[in-house]
């Protein structure tokens, strides 16, 4: 007969094996898109070298990786689907996979889904354009409130609480806008509901975002076209502002807006 006192040691470590280890995972998370193991160290209040160890272990299954240019640490392709799979579970991203990837053939540009998260405007969703030289948008990439179209609709658009911290901290930078212009051009996106930005997160690269949303008016993601000037305009009365609105106007009214 199996002794089950034996058993316990054995299945106690393991179960604080996964706690560490999933506790690592989210200091990954936390201080994205990469870090140090001394940084990492720092904000786990763990000894390196145990960090260390279970990192090994997480780069083994896919959960983490390590930059060889940088040896910095960052979230693995399982953490990814893993992530993507939680996010699945949304409406919004379940909605707007199919019509992304119709808007990316009709424009024949990148086109991308964020939604808000614990940092700001996060890519969930990216439809590569097809052709030799690409605009790499990432998913779980974090863009700024105020320095990309994707994040003035988050800011017009979600209520004030949950972006005043993120905004007063980016009107403190040399190249923000004035809280003057700041207010004018949020009213014009919210009349409209089309944002374009020249070159303001990259030179040479346009942008025209546009929210979804749902029940109560509620808003539940930003759907963005990005591509490269001048072959890209970021016109809001062109072809491809039309393509745009359709596209959020068919996954909104899906989310009940």
């Amino acid at each position: 007969m199996t002794n089950t006192f034996e058993e316990a040691p054995p299945r106690r470590q393991k179960v604080q094996a996964a706690e560490v280890g999933t506790d690592i995972l989210k200091a990954l998370a936390e201080l994205a898109p990469s870090t140090s193991l001394s940084r990492l160290a720092s904000h786990l209040d763990m000894p390196a070298s145990k960090v260390h160890r279970y990192l090994q272990a997480l780069i083994a299954s896919g959960f983490a990786e390590q930059d060889p240019r940088t040896n910095h640490y960052g979230l693995g392709q399982a953490a990814l689907f893993v992530g993507l799979a939680a996010l699945g579970r949304l409406d919004v991203v379940k909605l707007a996979a199919p019509v992304l990837a119709a808007l990316r053939d009709e424009v024949g540009e990148t086109c991308f889904l964020a939604v808000w998260g614990n940092k700001g405007p996060t890519v969930v969703l990216v439809e590569q354009a097809v052709r030799a030289v690409t605009l790499v948008t990432q998913v779980g990439s974090v863009l700024p409130l105020l320095g990309s179209s994707t994040g003035l609709v988050f800011n017009a658009f979600l209520p004030d609480a949950e972006t005043a911290a993120l905004r007063e901290e980016e009107l403190r930078q040399p190249q923000a806008p004035s809280p003057a212009s700041l207010d004018d051009s949020t009213r014009r996106l919210r009349e409209t509901r089309l944002q374009p930005v020249h070159g303001l997160l990259m030179a040479g690269v346009n942008a025209l975002s546009a929210p979804l949303l749902g029940v109560g008016g509620r808003l539940a993601g930003v759907l963005t076209v990005v591509g490269a000037a001048p072959g890209f305009t970021a016109d809001t009365e062109g072809e491809a502002a039309s393509r745009l609105e359709a596209a959020a106007q068919a996954i909104s009214a899906r989310l009940g807006g």
